[in-house]
Parts: structure tokens; C-alpha cells; sequence
């Protein structure tokens, strides 16, 4: 008889990741970069522009505050699981420790959908900046090499290339990784309040006269699709395994960067459409657009170059945050036990990363922007909706257990999470259950057919 609810206890888990894990290098400061990393790039240049032209209008900037909120939620509830189970996989690993490993293999299935093809989301975004940027210095790159069948061209050579080289640095170390997202977070948001410096008094109130042509339901249709960019706080999960202090530095982060970034997406969504008219900014570089239509070609073109360099960091987080979850998920035996070997000289799990390197390069290079970010948003919020979830068990089940964070409100907050990522769920199937449903067959299908009978938990 299968017994799909079958679960480590969370001091087996820890226990586990004692055995064999990476060297603690990241503080609480280094996390906040982390989520600041992930969740600054993609959604902020150039998802803000394409869901205001075709989902929101103006009132995309109410879109990504509803997505702040169920976020704040949501993280708040990760924040407390997070400083109980101090390992790396984030959601999959507290699906797993709380609810069983069938529910954790669907969370982890799911979070490829997060961080793979949102790795691939960003890529795309990364090309469309770098085109604009050479086609502005006179090199026009044939659009057969830059586009992805679908959007008429053949392949998309520049997502495949920066994806090839975020792998290769991954793989060289944590530490030089750190470094570089580092410098890459400091230039972006420097870019960020450049733009709102330059593009404020540039604001026309009559871009605004129609605030939401789309009505509700593309506002909340908007809020779904962007819900993607926030998934930083997540990824700020997946390094606890190497952070020195995770059950204080843990929560700090998550927090903090999801509070940070709600603020600086919204402030860009109210000026970017303040400055362009919402049914122009349908296009892969809407910052720097907006900026050379208003005449400013020199802030156009650090904005250009910030935002290179917001995207280039969250691609490094979403690779190093997917190649992590795989790093677990074979720890546990539910796929094969190469992804979770590390690399002697490097200390990364090089194989993982290979595998999520050459993945990302592929679907970046075949596939357009506008079905990887539906697909994407659907793989976070099913994830944030299975973790709030868990947070109420643990606490009926086990309410003596130490927290060193505690979800405020917890009855209130944790149903809020789970009925808002709901509601923004529904909303993305009626676009995409097609192929979320093909996705969720293919999971069922590797958990029954491989992980089910490889698992620790069925030698044990």
C-alpha cells in the first residue's frame, strides 16, 4: 500500500543537511541582497511595461500592490517555518517536513516551474535589453538569433549566452557568486531612483485619465502575472543551509527584501505610466523606452545598463536558487543522487547546476515571455499556498514547538495568504491550465515511476 504522507521529522531533516551541506558564508545583509537580487530585474524592467499594455493599464501599479500583499503574507508564514527547519529547499523541504513527501514532491515539482522557467523568463528579458542597447549603438543583431520561433524568429543566441555564463560562475563558488550579486544589486537600485529622479517631473496626469481600461478583473489578472517577480523572498529560503545564523537571519531577510522591493515596484509602476502612455510600453526594454521617447537618451541608456544588471543578478539567484532544490530533493532520493554531489575543489553541487544551466539555456532559446511568465507565477503561488498552509498545521499539531519567529495573527494572516494565491491561481488556470495540467502529469508521473521507490523514506 503507498503511503504517499510519509515524512522526515524536522530533526531528521536538520540532521541530514549536517551530513552533507555547503560552508556557511551568508549573513543577514547577504540574504536581503539575496531577495532584493531576485526580485529587482525581469518584473521591474520589462514585466511592468508588457502586463500594462496588455492586462492593467496604469492601475498594474494596484497590481503589484494586491500581489505585495498576499506576498507579505505569505512571507510572513515562510518567515516562521524558515527559523524552525534552518535547511536548504525552501518550500519543498517544508511541504515535506510538515505535510508529507508526496505534498513535498509536488511543491518541488512545481518550483522548477518557479525557478527554471522563470530563470528563462528573465533570460528573455536580458535579451531584449542587450538588443535594444547594440541596436542604439548601430549593431542590429538578426532578429532569426534574437527571437524565439514563436515571436518569428529561429533561436534567442543571447538568453541562451548570459544563461551559459551565470551557470559557469555559479559553479565556481557561493562566495564570488555573492560578490557579484553584490555589486550587480548595488548598481540596479542605483538605477532604479536614477530613473525616478529623471522620469518623475516627466509625468503626465493625462497618461492616468483612464487608470484601469481593463477593469477589475485585469487588475487582478495583472496581479497574477507579475506575482512572479516577487519570489525573492523565497529564494532567500533556499540558502539556509549556508547562512551562519539561519534561525535569526532567515526571517530578517525574507522580510525586509519583500517589504523593500513592494515599495520600488510600485513607485516604477505609477511613473513609468505616467510618463509613457500604457498601450506603448508592450515591448522587452519599457524603462529605457520611455525615457528616449521623453527625449532623455542619456538616462535611457543608464537605465539600459542598470537594468542589464538587475536581470543578470536575478538570473544568478534563480539558477543558484533551482540547482539548490534539486540539491535536496536527491538528497532525499526523489531523483538521482549525482544532482546532490559536491564539487570537491568548487564546493557547489556542479551537477545540479549543469543540468539547470543547459534546461534554462533551451526553453530561453524556443520560448516567448508572455507563457513563461504565466506558467512561472502559477509554480510560486501554489507553492506560497502550500506553505502557508503548512504553518497552520504545525501550529495545531505542534504549538510547543521553539519558534524563534512567530507569523503574527496567525489564523488570520495564513487564511488571507492561502485564499489570496487562491484566487490569483484561479485566474492564471483559465489562461494556462492546459499546460499546468500537462506539467502536473509529467511530476506524477517521475514521483510514481522513479522517486517513490528511490526515496531515503522507503529504504528506511
Amino acid at each position: 500500500m503507498l503511503d504517499l504522507f510519509r515524512k522526515k521529522t524536522i530533526e531528521d531533516l536538520v540532521a541530514s543537511s549536517e551530513k552533507n551541506s555547503f560552508k556557511k558564508t551568508l549573513g543577514a545583509f547577504d540574504l536581503i541582497l539575496i531577495g532584493i537580487g531576485c526580485t529587482i530585474g525581469t518584473g521591474v524592467f520589462v514585466v511592468t511595461g508588457v502586463a500594462a499594455a496588455t492586462y492593467a493599464g496604469p492601475a498594474i501599479a494596484i497590481s503589484y500592490l494586491l500581489a505585495a500583499i498576499v506576498c507579505v503574507f505569505a512571507g510572513l508564514a515562510y518567515a516562521e517555518l524558515a527559523s524552525m527547519v534552518p535547511v536548504s529547499g525552501s518550500a519543498y523541504t517544508y511541504s515535506y517536513a510538515v505535510l508529507g513527501e508526496f505534498v513535498g514532491w509536488l511543491v518541488g515539482w512545481g518550483m522548477i516551474l518557479e525557478y527554471g522557467v522563470g530563470a528563462a523568463s528573465v533570460a528573455l528579458g536580458w535579451s531584449g535589453y542587450i538588443v535594444g542597447i547594440l541596436k542604439n549603438g548601430g549593431i542590429n543583431l538578426p532578429a532569426a538569433l534574437s527571437q524565439s520561433p514563436e515571436d518569428g524568429g529561429i533561436v534567442n543566441l543571447p538568453a541562451i549566452g548570459i544563461t551559459v555564463f551565470i551557470g559557469l560562475l555559479l559553479i565556481r563558488g557561493t562566495k564570488e557568486s555573492v560578490t557579484l550579486n553584490r555589486i550587480l544589486v548595488a548598481t540596479k537600485l542605483s538605477v532604479i531612483f536614477l530613473f525616478l529622479i529623471i522620469a518623475t517631473p516627466m509625468v503626465k496626469l493625462e497618461n492616468w485619465s483612464n487608470f484601469a481600461p481593463f477593469g477589475i478583473s485585469g487588475i487582478f489578472i495583472g496581479a497574477a502575472t507579475v506575482f512572479y517577480a516577487y519570489i525573492g523572498f523565497d529564494a532567500v529560503a533556499t540558502a539556509a543551509e549556508e547562512c551562519k545564523n539561519p534561525k535569526r537571519d532567515l526571517p530578517i531577510g525574507i522580510i525586509a527584501s519583500a517589504v523593500i522591493c513592494a515599495i520600488l515596484y510600485i513607485s516604477v509602476a505609477l511613473v513609468l505610466t505616467g510618463i509613457s502612455h500604457y498601450t506603448t510600453l508592450n515591448n522587452p526594454e519599457p524603462l529605457a523606452r520611455a525615457l528616449r521617447e521623453n527625449g532623455n537618451n542619456i538616462g535611457s541608456a543608464l537605465v539600459a545598463t542598470g537594468a542589464l544588471a538587475g536581470i543578470t543578478s536575478v538570473l544568478l539567484i534563480l539558477i543558484y536558487s533551482q540547482s539548490r532544490v534539486f540539491f535536496v530533493m536527491s538528497r532525499d532520493g526523489l531523483i538521482p543522487k549525482p544532482f546532490s554531489k559536491i564539487h570537491k575543489k568548487f564546493g557547489t553541487p556542479n551537477v545540479s547546476l549543469l543540468f539547470v544551466t543547459a534546461a534554462v539555456a533551451l526553453v530561453s532559446g524556443f520560448f516567448p515571455l508572455k507563457t513563461l511568465s504565466h506558467i512561472t507565477s502559477l509554480g510560486t503561488l501554489f507553492s506560497f499556498m502550500v506553505v502557508a498552509f503548512g504553518v497552520l498545521v504545525l501550529r495545531i499539531k505542534d504549538p510547543k514547538r521553539p519558534r524563534t519567529f512567530r507569523c503574527p495573527a496567525v489564523y488570520v494572516t495564513v487564511p488571507l495568504a492561502i485564499a489570496g494565491c487562491g484566487y490569483l491561481v484561479y485566474t492564471l488556470l483559465i489562461e494556462n491550465g492546459w499546460y499546468f495540467a500537462i506539467w502536473t502529469s509529467l511530476g506524477l508521473a517521475v514521483y510514481f515511476g522513479y522517486g517513490y521507490s528511490r526515496s531515503a523514506l522507503n529504504k528506511k
